[in-house]
């Protein structure tokens, strides 16, 4: 089988956690020996598609009109656009109707995790949804010294200098605003976010928190050499991410796989793979989060730290590959030379 895997404006979108997953679907078809193309244009015997936008639902109707079965991949949810770009619920009048005939006309769903599994079968689109993680390289994240190297030279952070760190884009939904009051909490520990966003789409209430971060905190912004960001994580004495709201996280995935202790909300989404002082620890408020973060940099779990790069192997790249391998067969025997 061939599979055509669509990602509509992906130098756009390849600094968000979806652009990850579009990389992480082609190492997962790469390890399965399933032959894919990006390009529309292209024979497939399947579409894949990742994104929403004009073009994406003209790919759906194509697809449909030649009889190819597409599978939509629930990348969004309503509750996790909430609280993200500027003017956020103006824009839900155009984001949510794309959604719904996205995913209402796809042959199949396929979503990271049981939690937003059950968000989507909640809005009534009676197409079936399954539920399979984005996965993780592990290998990609193994341990480098260089990597190291790079990130305490990038941030020219001296000897014995304590490090947090977070990722994701800068919305009040990824709790970056916590992140910042948290560090000011923690001035003698160095606070690094990664993150990029066009200034237009950043929102008044984050540009304010920003402005008013104390010295402990970087904006580092987008680092192209992705080595810098793997040595914060193989480096990092916490990761940090308080969001309010994921579909999964691939950053948290990426923290588990390079064993830097993961500092999360207690939300939805990891209430059944995730466990608070078992693999990872969890919070609920900036409080909490000082007290863990403190704990935590000064005293290095290697049990909890273990358990968690265990959870993260469930969830490698050979066997996300083989669950998707399995969704593409069953949807082409099911929906495929459909006229």
């Amino acid at each position: 089988m061939k599979v055509l895997l669509y990602f509509e404006n992906e130098k756009a979108l390849r600094k968000s956690g979806i652009g990850r997953a579009l990389k992480h679907q082609m190492r997962a078809c790469e390890s399965q020996g399933i032959e894919y193309t990006l390009d529309p244009k292209d024979t497939y015997d399947l579409a894949h598609i990742n994104t929403y936008f004009s073009k994406s639902y003209k790919v759906l109707k194509q697809c449909k009109k030649k009889g190819i079965p597409v599978i939509v991949h629930g990348h969004s949810t309503k509750e996790d656009f909430r609280d993200s770009f500027a003017m956020w619920r103006f824009m839900t009048l155009y984001y949510y109707p794309r959604l719904k005939k996205m995913y209402s006309h796809a042959d199949v769903i396929v979503t990271p995790t049981e939690y937003s599994k059950k968000l989507i079968e909640n809005y009534g689109y009676n197409v079936p949804v399954y539920a399979l993680s984005n996965g993780i390289d592990l290998k990609a994240y193994s341990f480098d010294q260089k990597n190291v190297d790079a990130y305490r030279k990038y941030f020219n952070l001296e000897e014995g200098k304590k490090s947090v760190i977070g990722l994701g884009l800068p919305f009040k939904r990824k709790g970056l605003h916590d992140f910042i009051e948290v560090a000011r909490h923690m001035p003698d520990v160095k606070f690094i976010w990664f993150s990029h966003l066009n200034p237009l789409l950043v929102s008044n209430f984050i540009k304010r928190a920003v402005r008013r971060k104390p010295d402990n905190v970087i904006m580092a912004g987008y680092v192209e050499d992705y080595a810098v960001v793997k040595g914060a994580f193989q480096n990092a004495d916490a990761f940090f991410f308080p969001s309010y709201e994921e579909n999964e996280g691939i950053v948290t995935l990426e923290a588990l796989a390079t064993r830097c202790p993961a500092v999360i909300r207690d939300i939805g989404v990891y209430a059944d793979w995730l466990h608070d002082g078992v693999d990872c620890y969890k919070g609920h408020n900036n409080e909490e989060f000082v007290e863990i973060l403190t704990k935590v940099i000064n005293h290095r779990d290697e049990k909890v730290i273990e358990a968690g790069y265990e959870v993260v192997k469930e969830r490698s790249i050979d066997k996300v590959g083989e669950g998707i391998k399995a969704i593409y067969e069953e949807v082409i025997a099911k929906y495929g030379k459909q006229k």
